[in-house]
């Protein structure tokens, strides 16, 4: 062998194609390794062997073929070139197929002398065929039984696949619904924009959603929304979209009836001319419309204060009107603002009357802020009201005239008839109060009607004796008497006064009131709940908002005071606005904690220090009645606690155990340390810090105490609580890995136990450290990003005033624009929430290519959520000597 034909020999044995020489009897005279490994036989085996003999290969679909159709025993060397697909047997007997190529060879007279053929394995491919279709099959399956219609198309924007479910909903043929055939299925007026939008969204790539109405089935249309993602392969290549479409109809026309009960409910107000009121309890200010300024004779343009209320009062109704509005207002009584006077004109001096409801609003430190309510105008009423009494004066001669029938009536009526004197004793009563209370009519008579109504009741049995002596009617009052077996029934009263006596006709109403009862408490445990969630989401924002818009603000202050603009007293203003916007910083901190935008903030807490400091404040909150008695333990260890969150639980602890004193007691709090060494229970096995909230008030039941904990669970009736104290100090201990437990018994007191995990760092060692900052001047550039111009402008100056030459993005994307224009930045500064990209996205996309970049998150919001441990963050707002500090920090950790 030359050394050419060695070459030869090393190149075919090297290729990854089998290769084999067939002589001009079709008997094999070579095969190189890949044939070798293909087949399972070494070339001696193979020599001057027919290649079917060796291979034994078969028809694609398994069946074997004849020797004379076999298209590789076809290509004899007087034959062109063939190539198909056929399924080899190896020589261990397995199955697998191939692809062939078999071409004839010409000696060098050119006739020919024999056959190449070159085969190639074809397993992984059918497989990886197999496993597309399998997978292709599974989607198409799953998206047949999805409950909403699916689409998918491909790059072009043509949809290729349509859901069963899109079938069934609208009627449509396969055919019709593919390409852009869906559209015919979309109502006229909305199909222009429903292409629209999916047209814009592929041409960019992104998500989409849109709301159009879809023709169903028989022929209806229903209002749908259709949402939808592109796909990328693992490659990244674009693949087209998916989306679904879900009918919507019946949430459209919900909408459409609030919109309409809204529209009826203002035009009811109008036709049954009520008027709205409100106060701001703080300033004094009034909301009136001219409806209620006309009650008062005053014209719609003329501003009112609460003076002008009180001073358009008549002056023989100023008295009890305004004992109304401070029960209303009282965060002790909450009393319903409930309360008919006479008003004098204040322009035109007519007296009208007035029948007013309303009731206080309190914030969660109890204190009333607004109190809000409606007025109508009962004048005409009021003169039906004397022009009944006229009458009942006329009638009462009939009816004296007509004793028989009247005493008939007395005997027979189910409703509760008595005259009653002003001293409280009953004079006459029907036989309906012995069926009603289950005494006798001579007991009855015999008890002083004060001491048979309940002690929660009778302080307003005396205002409404007061109310009867003025000559008052009224139409409506309830109370609870006591029946023979100790139940207490509600009794509805009409009371008429007549000299030194009054005339009741009363109606047990104690089952509807016990129903009514009930729907209260539900649909008030509801709208508390609606309102603490509509609440947190409103503060979370607004806060965030107010760190954005004080970020400027102290930047530009801080500035100020450091160039000494101004002289003294400019300079004092100056000082004085940094102090308001360092107030309004904590502000926004503790709406940021209340939101719950704000997570545990878990640091080595002296609790006897924070409980020494907090015993003024539960004295001064839970008043003179109840004595308050701290007890710490000496050189008490460390405990692990965030100590706003500490102050907040043992403030609410300290209110509820007040709530459970009315008449007075002592409240015992107490710091010990415990250790838990065995198994069991919420703790685990461990040291720890026992803060204990003990009371001797009223105490639960074990009904009571088995739901204590419950979010909005209050024994403290409507108005008077939110249920949350307990929950939220329950939350607390177990996020910190402690736990709360309570020990209470009826008419003993309760005490309630703060189990705190020992902190395995000293007083101190948590606290952040600050960096002095710069010592010299810093020098390079700074890349700034930020959505919010006057904020990024305020920050942009101080890292100016630093040294930095500053590049400044609006977004990320912008900024990543920058940088491949050829930016190099020596610092990355940027916010955390931003329309598109979020800073933490940005700081991991630029890390890739620039990985000892210093990177500074800052956030409008001071949670950690999304933000990484690993990068730096500063909550706004923040001085100069702040993001000095960090910044500087930031980089002496880069250089070690």
């Amino acid at each position: 062998m030359n050394s050419i034909e060695r070459r030869l020999n090393a190149i075919v044995n090297n290729s990854t194609m089998a290769i084999f020489l067939m002589n001009d009897q079709q008997h094999c005279i070579f095969m190189n390794h890949a044939a070798e490994h293909l087949t399972g036989y070494r070339l001696e085996e193979t020599l001057d062997r027919p290649l079917h003999d060796v291979i034994h290969h078969q028809r694609p679909d398994g069946s074997p073929y004849p020797l004379d159709e076999c298209p590789i025993d076809q290509a004899f060397p007087e034959r062109d070139r063939m190539q198909g697909e056929e399924v080899f047997v190896h020589k261990d007997g397995h199955f697998y197929p191939v692809a062939f190529t078999a071409s004839p060879i010409a000696g060098d007279d050119g006739q020919p002398i024999g056959t190449i053929i070159e085969v190639r394995d074809l397993t992984e491919e059918k497989a990886r065929a197999a496993a597309l279709r399998e997978s292709e099959s599974r989607f198409r399956n799953m998206a047949d039984h999805s409950p909403v219609m699916m689409w998918v198309t491909d790059p072009t924007g043509y949809c290729t696949h349509l859901n069963a479910r899109w079938y069934e909903f609208t009627g449509q043929a396969p055919s019709a619904g593919e390409g852009y055939g869906w559209l015919d299925a979309v109502h006229p007026d909305d199909r222009a924009a429903a292409k629209q939008a999916y047209v814009s969204a592929n041409a960019e790539r992104r998500d989409y959603r849109v709301d159009f109405r879809l023709r169903r089935a028989d022929g209806l249309y229903r209002w749908t929304i259709d949402a939808a993602a592109p796909r990328f392969g693992t490659d990244g290549q674009y693949l087209g979209y998916v989306g679904s479409v879900i009918d919507i109809d019946e949430r459209r026309e919900a909408e459409d009836r609030l919109a309409l009960s809204e529209e009826q409910l203002r035009l009811a107000t109008e036709v049954g001319e009520i008027g709205q009121w409100d106060v701001d309890a703080f300033t004094g200010a009034m909301f009136w419309p001219p409806r209620v300024k006309a009650m008062f004779g005053i014209s719609p343009d003329v501003p009112v204060t609460l003076d002008d209320f009180y001073n358009g009062v008549h002056p023989e109704d100023q008295v009890k009107t305004r004992g109304a509005y401070e029960a209303a207002s009282d965060p002790l009584l909450r009393a319903l603002y409930d309360v008919e006077y006479r008003t004098v004109g204040k322009e035109d001096g007519i007296i009208r009357w007035v029948a007013a409801k309303g009731r206080g609003l309190f914030n969660a430190d109890g204190v009333c802020f607004r109190v809000i309510g409606t007025a109508i105008d009962i004048t005409s009423r009021k003169a039906a009201e004397i022009r009944l009494r006229e009458l009942n004066e006329r009638l009462e001669q009939e009816v004296t005239e007509k004793t028989a029938e009247r005493n008939r009536v007395w005997e027979l009526s189910r409703d509760l008839f008595a005259i009653i004197g002003f001293d409280g004793q009953l004079k006459a009563i029907n036989p309906a109060w012995e069926k009603t209370l289950g005494r006798d009519v001579a007991t009855l008579l015999a008890m002083p009607f004060r001491e048979q109504v309940h002690p929660d009741d009778r302080q307003a049995v005396e205002a409404l004796m007061g109310r009867l002596g003025s000559g008052e009617t009224v139409e409506r009052f309830e109370d609870r008497v006591r029946h023979a077996n100790g139940s207490w029934r509600w009794i509805s009263w009409t009371l008429v006064p007549d000299g030194d006596l009054f005339y009741a006709v009363g109606r047990d109403v104690t089952q509807e009131k016990e129903a009514v009862d009930e729907l209260e408490r539900a649909q008030e445990a509801l709208r508390q709940s609606q309102k603490m969630e509509a609440m947190g989401q409103l503060t979370g924002g607004v806060a965030h908002d107010f760190n954005n818009l004080l970020t400027p603000i102290v930047g530009s202050l801080d500035l100020l005071q450091r160039k000494g603009v101004g002289n003294e007293r400019e300079q004092r203003l100056i000082a004085g606005a940094i102090q308001s916007a360092e107030r309004a910083r904590t502000l926004v901190q503790r709406l940021l904690a209340f939101a719950r935008r704000q997570p545990l903030q878990p640091i080595a807490v002296d609790v006897g220090q924070l409980v020494a400091g907090m015993a003024e404040l539960l004295a001064s909150t839970t008043g003179p009645q109840v004595r308050v008695v701290v007890e710490v333990a000496d050189d008490l260890p460390p405990a692990k606690a965030d100590p706003n969150q500490l102050e907040m639980a043992l403030l609410n602890l300290g209110v509820n155990a007040r709530d459970a004193m009315p008449e007075g007691g002592t409240l015992r709090i107490s710091a010990t340390g415990a250790s838990v060494r065995t198994m069991g229970g919420t703790l685990k096995r461990g040291h720890y810090i026992k803060l204990s909230v003990a009371d001797t008030g009223m105490g639960m039941d074990e009904a009571t105490l088995i739901r204590s904990v419950e979010p909005f669970f209050s024994t403290k009736g409507i108005g008077k609580g939110t249920g949350l104290g307990l929950s939220m100090a329950h939350g607390l201990a177990a996020q910190l890995g402690g736990a709360l437990t309570i020990q209470s018994k009826a008419g003993v007191g309760t005490n309630v136990e703060l189990w705190l995990p020992i902190s395995e760092t000293s007083v101190g060692i948590d606290e952040v450290s600050t960096n002095p900052g710069f010592e010299d001047k810093a020098s390079g550039v700074a890349l700034l990003v930020d959505d919010e111009e006057v904020v990024r402008a305020s920050t942009a100056d101080m890292l100016e005033e630093f040294g930095y030459e500053v590049h400044e993005a609006d977004s990320g994307e912008a900024a990543l624009r920058l940088i491949a224009a050829g930016l190099a930045p020596d610092l990355l500064v940027t916010d955390h929430l931003m329309p598109g990209m979020t800073g933490v996205d940005l700081a991991r996309t630029l890390r890739e290519s620039l990985p000892q970049l210093p990177v500074l998150i800052v956030s409008g919001y001071a949670e950690v959520e999304g933000i990484a441990i690993d990068l730096p963050r500063l909550a706004k707002p923040f001085r100069r000597t702040e993001l000095s500090s960090r910044i500087a920090a930031i980089l002496s950790e880069n250089k070690k």
